[in-house]
């Protein structure tokens, strides 16, 4: 393999010169092929909302707090079920009681006395997007008061993926036409190709919003105004082109 220098051929320089840092060129005068590296992307609205449920309460001791955190529990599910999500769509990521050792400054030592202990439990419910403001609303209102961040997602994710592979198998197609016109011969027929594992490329917000946020039960309140995140997907493409 030799790989070819940009300023050999000065008439591609400015079609190549964005791209060289994500696209890796070959030619083998041998085989007479050109072998490119191309990323390219695929976009998508999440048609998944995964939304972080989950509570926290405090009690005098190990007992009383398993005790509330079970009732509590068993109301969030029957709020979720209320709505409409099914069983499978209800995962549980956590749960747990503990020793309490963290304490508000303003707790005198009555208030203290009653947070001795501590119980968690959280769940990762599945959701279409039009129902996500709602899971929020009521498992809010059944106790859920570590609840909202969400992990948009699409269900056919390699479906996704094979458009990303297809749009990057596009770009190295033109790259390899335009290196076959600088060296004055003609671009082939695909003769190979192989798919790097592609990356799914997560907005900046999520991450922000990884940890629950803290809400206050009450009477449902009106509902969140959300909006499905674009999901992007990343794929690599190696393909080697024919040349005449």
């Amino acid at each position: 393999m030799i790989r070819l220098k940009l300023s050999a051929v000065p008439m591609l320089a400015g079609v190549l010169a964005g791209a060289a840092a994500a696209q890796n060129i070959q030619i083998n005068r041998e085989n007479k092929s050109i072998a490119i590296n191309a990323t390219d992307e695929a976009t998508a609205t999440a048609d998944m909302a995964v939304i972080a449920v989950g509570f926290e309460v405090f009690g005098p001791d190990s007992a009383t707090t398993y005790a509330d955190g079970g009732r509590i529990s068993q109301s969030v599910l029957a709020a979720l079920r209320k709505i409409g999500v099914a069983d499978k769509d209800i995962e549980s990521s956590g749960q747990g009681i503990d020793k309490n050792n963290i304490f508000d400054e303003k707790d005198n030592a009555e208030q203290r006395a009653k947070k001795q202990f501590v119980f968690r439990q959280y769940w990762q419910v599945s959701a279409k997007p039009e129902l996500a403001a709602q899971v929020i609303r009521d498992a809010v209102a059944a106790g859920a008061n570590r609840t909202g961040a969400i992990d948009w997602r699409v269900v056919d994710r390699k479906a996704l993926q094979a458009k990303a592979a297809e749009a990057a198998l596009v770009k190295a197609r033109a790259i390899a036409t335009q290196m076959a016109e600088g060296l004055h011969v003609k671009l082939g027929d695909l003769i190979y190709a192989s798919n790097e594992a592609p990356q799914v490329v997560r907005p900046l917000m999520r991450e922000a919003m990884a940890a629950p946020m803290a809400v206050k039960a009450q009477a449902p309140p009106p509902l969140l105004e959300l909006r499905p995140q674009t999901i992007h997907e990343e794929a690599t493409v190696y393909a080697v082109f024919a040349i005449e």
